[in-house]
C-alpha cells in the first residue's frame, strides 16, 4: 500500500490520542497531588515531551512519499495501543505522565503490572520503533528508539527511587499490610 497520505491520517490520529492522554494525566496528577502525593524528577518533563512531539514530527518531515506501507508493522502498533489502554485503565486514577508517588497508597499489582514493573515504557519502546518502521522510516525508528532509551534508562532510575517507599510497604518490609485497589 503506498504512503501518500496515510501516514498524516496514522500520526494525526496517534498526536490526537497524546492530547487526550495528558489531558487525563494533567487530572490524574492534580488530583494526586491534592491528596499529598509528590512529584520526583520534574526537571526531566519538558524532554520527554519534546522527544514524544519530535518522534511524530520527524515521521512527517523524513516521510517517503514514495513508499510503501507495512500493514503487519501498523498492525503490530495497534495491538500496542491496546495494551497502551490496558495500561491506563489498570493505573486508573493513578497514570500520569510525570513521576508522582502517594505515599502509602498501595502498588497497582493488576493488569500488565502483574507481569512487569513499567509495562507503559515497554509499550513506548514499541511504539517509537514501530511506527516509523511501519512507514519505511528506519532513521527516524533508530534515531528515536536511542533518544528514548537514555530517556527511560535515566526516567525509571528516577520512578524506581520514588517507588522505593510505596515498594517495601507492598512487601511487607515496614509491618503493614497493603492492598491493591
Amino acid at each position: 500500500m503506498k504512503v501518500s497520505g496515510l501516514i498524516y491520517v496514522v500520526v494525526g490520529l496517534v498526536a490526537l490520542a497524546r492530547l487526550a492522554e495528558l489531558l487525563y494525566a494533567r487530572r490524574n496528577t492534580r488530583r494526586l497531588l491534592m491528596r499529598g502525593a509528590r512529584e520526583a524528577a520534574r526537571g526531566h518533563y519538558p524532554l520527554i515531551v519534546a522527544l514524544h512531539a519530535g518522534w511524530l514530527a520527524a515521521m512527517i518531515v523524513w516521510r517517503r512519499p514514495d513508499g510503501y506501507v507495512n500493514v503487519y508493522l501498523l498492525g503490530a502498533f495497534a495491538l500496542l495501543q491496546a495494551a497502551r489502554l490496558w495500561v491506563l485503565a489498570s493505573l486508573g486514577p493513578y497514570w500520569t505522565t510525570r513521576i508522582i508517588t502517594l505515599k502509602n497508597a498501595p502498588l497497582v499489582a493488576r493488569g500488565p503490572y502483574r507481569f512487569m514493573r513499567h509495562p507503559n515504557y515497554a509499550v513506548v519502546a514499541g511504539e517509537i520503533a514501530i511506527l516509523p518502521l511501519a512507514f519505511g522510516e528506519i532513521a527516524v525508528a533508530i534515531v528515536f528508539s536511542i533518544l528514548n532509551g537514555f530517556a527511560l534508562v535515566w526516567r525509571v532510575r528516577r520512578e524506581n527511587e520514588a517507588l522505593a517507599d510505596r515498594r517495601r510497604l507492598a512487601d511487607g518490609d515496614v509491618g503493614i499490610e497493603a492492598t491493591n485497589g
